[in-house]
C-alpha cells in the first residue's frame, strides 16, 4: 500500500479489525423466512437493504471465515520469517549481552486520552467520548484497574443487559393460552343450596 494514503491504510485496518456482519443490521423475519440485510450506505452498489434466504445469508456469511490452520496474515519485507531468522542469528546471545529494553515514551495523560478517543473512531466508527443518551460530550474521570471495582460494574452491566433483552424479547405463543383464549368457556356449575336439618 502507497506509504502516504492514509485514508486508504485506516480503511484496511477497519477492515481487518471488524467483523464482515454488523449484528444491528441483519433482521430476521419468521412469518417470511426470510433475512433483511440494511447497509449503512446511503449511495453506491451496496446502498439500501437486500432480503435473502436465510441458509442463502448463512452461506455467505461463512465465506468471510477463513477454514481452519488458514494463514490470514502474511509478513513481507522486514516482518518476513527470513529476515527475522537471520537477524536472530546476528544478535549476540543471551549469555553475551542482557536483552535491550526499550521504554515506552510516558505520554501526559491529556494526550492519552486524545490518542484513544480519535483511535476507536477509526476502527469502529463510534465516539467514546459522546453520551449514549443525549450525545453531549463526556471526559475521562478515572481509569479502575483494581478487580474488587470492575467486577461490581460488569455484574450490574450484565444484569442490567439481560433485563433489556428479556423486555424485548417475545415469549413463543402458548398452545394452551390460545386455546383458552379461542374456545369458550364452560359454564360454571351450580352452587349447591344449603341443606336445613
Amino acid at each position: 500500500m502507497p506509504e502516504d494514503d492514509r485514508a486508504f491504510t485506516t480503511r484496511l485496518a477497519r477492515y481487518c479489525a471488524r467483523n464482515p456482519v454488523a449484528l444491528e443490521r441483519p433482521t430476521y423475519d419468521r412469518a417470511a423466512k426470510a433475512v433483511t440485510y440494511r447497509s449503512d450506505k446511503s449511495e453506491g452498489p451496496t446502498a439500501g437493504t437486500e432480503t435473502a434466504d436465510p441458509l442463502e445469508f448463512l452461506a455467505r456469511v461463512l465465506v468471510h471465515i477463513p477454514d481452519q490452520s488458514h494463514v490470514t496474515t502474511r509478513y513481507y519485507g522486514w516482518y518476513a520469517n527470513r529476515p527475522r531468522g537471520r537477524r536472530r542469528q546476528a544478535e549476540p546471545t543471551a549469555v553475551d549481552a542482557p536483552p535491550m529494553i526499550i521504554p515506552a515514551p510516558r505520554v501526559a495523560p491529556t494526550e492519552a486520552t486524545r490518542r484513544w478517543a480519535v483511535l476507536l473512531p477509526q476502527i469502529f466508527e463510534v465516539d467514546p467520548l459522546a453520551c449514549p443518551t443525549c450525545r453531549g460530550a463526556m471526559r475521562l474521570v478515572a481509569c479502575i484497574t483494581q478487580r474488587s471495582g470492575i467486577d461490581p460494574i460488569l455484574t450490574h452491566l450484565c444484569t442490567r443487559a439481560a433485563h433489556a433483552a428479556h423486555a424485548d424479547a417475545r415469549s413463543p405463543p402458548s398452545t394452551r393460552a390460545r386455546a383458552s383464549r379461542g374456545a369458550p368457556r364452560a359454564p360454571r356449575p351450580p352452587a349447591a343450596a344449603p341443606t336445613v336439618p
